[in-house]
């Protein structure tokens, strides 16, 4: 449900074979494209051989950090971008990526999408062993990681990333700059989406195929979990972690209920699809008699329309979102909560009052949001409101980069269905099932990461880390 969890970040990387081109203006609008995984900060690297490598970051949207030209001091014919929300690490400038640290004579620049789940205790033996900590995101601890292998140990580039790959338990899809070398990294997993096009003589990496679409590049394909790509002689290159293959596959399923935007196709699935599947077998599962069905906007609206041509039951936009308001920041105050909701979303009394409503939604995380939506559409006065969620019962934390909460403020975790429609005084609340959803997907359950609805997590978590206890703000 809307401002109850967020993704952790999208990210890009531009390789170009002519040193002469300068891509960081394209880099931007493919972060614009991906701006929904990530609203708190931005930033980009780039490099050339003249200049090496410049970077700058900011906090805020992608139109907030380089609104004074900025881009046009970032030369470079290979540059890395990143969109952010935090999961690991407080939301402040040190926390902004691309991370950039020296890299014996040159530059190491690095953009991550995931949550490494052991790197506290990776970073406490770092800090040992004399490196100093400027940020607390996991960004940093992989890049200190690279610079010891590749110069305390002596190894090449891929040679040190393979050594840190194997150190890393968790999520991660990376873009690498490296002394003028772009590397893309997925983990074996495949938790977080990672894909590549070509342009011209400039391939392009990217957490989601739409941005390729705004820069017209051809999608190629996704990167392969645990695959190590880059880029020689105008040639797309491939290494495999020696772990690719031998680790469950556990795609997120969030990114194809909620995250990635409809119009993506990750690990060759489309979103939209899988949107519409969802109201097609939430209406398989419940056949509701009523007038209309809402989307809550805008990620419901195409299992709401799924849902409307399964059983003939018009479409209606009931609510009205306000495209304009950005992410709504803590309000002290429940006045000012409350109102926040309401900002963003403004119920149509004339196609609500009187008629029997089914609400669509993607998820219900702590319910607190759904609660105060449906207070909004009471307002409006229906007759009858079926609340349906496009996503099984939350019951536990991910420890894989969604900020969603703890497992004592995850309402599914604490009471039953019905407990739950008594709370929010409906008529009807449905979710959908594991197998509906699955079936909804496409994908085999044995290749989802499903770790929040059914705790069967597909990394061991270290000790100490407690689902009460993990959140980070």
């Amino acid at each position: 449900m809307h401002g109850e969890m967020e993704d952790k970040c999208g990210i890009v990387g531009i390789h170009c074979s002519d040193d002469s081109k300068n891509v960081a203006s394209f880099v931007y609008y493919c972060l614009y494209a991906l701006q929904h995984r990530g609203q708190e900060s931005a930033g980009i690297a780039a490099f050339n051989t003249e200049n090496g490598l410049n970077h700058y970051c900011g906090m805020g949207l992608i139109t907030d950090v380089f609104k004074d030209n900025e881009i046009n001091h970032l030369p470079g014919s290979m540059a890395i971008g990143h969109v952010r929300y935090s999961t690991t690490g407080q939301s402040k400038i040190e926390n902004s990526q691309p991370f950039v640290t020296d890299f014996g004579d040159g530059f190491i620049a690095m953009a991550h999408n995931g949550d490494i789940v052991n790197s506290a205790e990776l970073k406490k033996e770092l800090s040992s062993e004399g490196f100093y900590f400027k940020s607390d995101s996991d960004s940093e601890v992989i890049c200190y990681m690279l610079k010891k292998e590749h110069y305390d140990n002596g190894k090449n580039v891929l040679e040190a990333i393979e050594a840190v790959c194997k150190k890393l338990v968790g999520s991660y899809a990376l873009t690498i700059l490296i002394d003028g070398e772009l590397y893309g990294v997925r983990d074996p997993m495949g938790i977080k989406p990672l894909a590549v096009a070509k342009r011209d003589d400039e391939f392009i990496l990217a957490s989601e195929t739409v941005a390729f679409d705004v820069i017209n590049a051809e999608y190629i394909r996704d990167i392969v979990p645990g695959e190590v790509v880059y880029f020689e002689d105008d040639e797309l290159k491939s290494h495999m972690l020696e772990s690719a293959g031998k680790c469950k596959l556990s795609h997120c399923m969030f990114e194809y209920v909620y995250f990635a935007r409809p119009d993506s196709t990750i690990d060759g699935i489309n979103v939209y699809e899988t949107r519409m599947n969802i109201g097609r077998q939430l209406h398989k599962l419940y056949p509701i008699d009523a007038d209309v069905v809402i989307p809550v906007p805008d990620s419901s609206i195409p299992a709401a329309i799924g849902y409307s041509r399964a059983s003939g039951i018009p479409y209606g936009e009931g609510l009205i979102k306000n495209r304009y308001v950005g992410r709504t920041f803590i309000m002290p105050t429940q006045e000012e909560r409350e109102l926040a909701v309401r900002l963003k979303l403004n119920p149509i009394k004339e196609a609500i009052k009187g008629k029997k409503i089914i609400l669509i939604d993607d998820s219900i995380v702590r319910g607190t949001t759904s609660k105060q939506l449906l207070d909004l559409v009471k307002e409006a006065e229906p007759a009858e409101i079926h609340f349906l969620v496009g996503c099984p019962p939350v019951i536990a934390p991910c420890y894989y980069g969604v900020a969603m909460a703890t497992k004592k403020e995850l309402i599914a975790a604490n009471y039953s269905v019905e407990e739950i429609q008594e709370q929010l005084k409906i008529d009807s609340l449905g979710y959908i099932t594991l197998p509906a959803l699955v079936e909804a997907i496409g994908m085999g359950e044995e290749k989802l990461c499903l770790g929040c609805l059914n705790e069967d997590y597909p990394t061991e978590l270290p000790e100490g880390l407690e689902a009460e206890t993990y959140y980070k703000p």
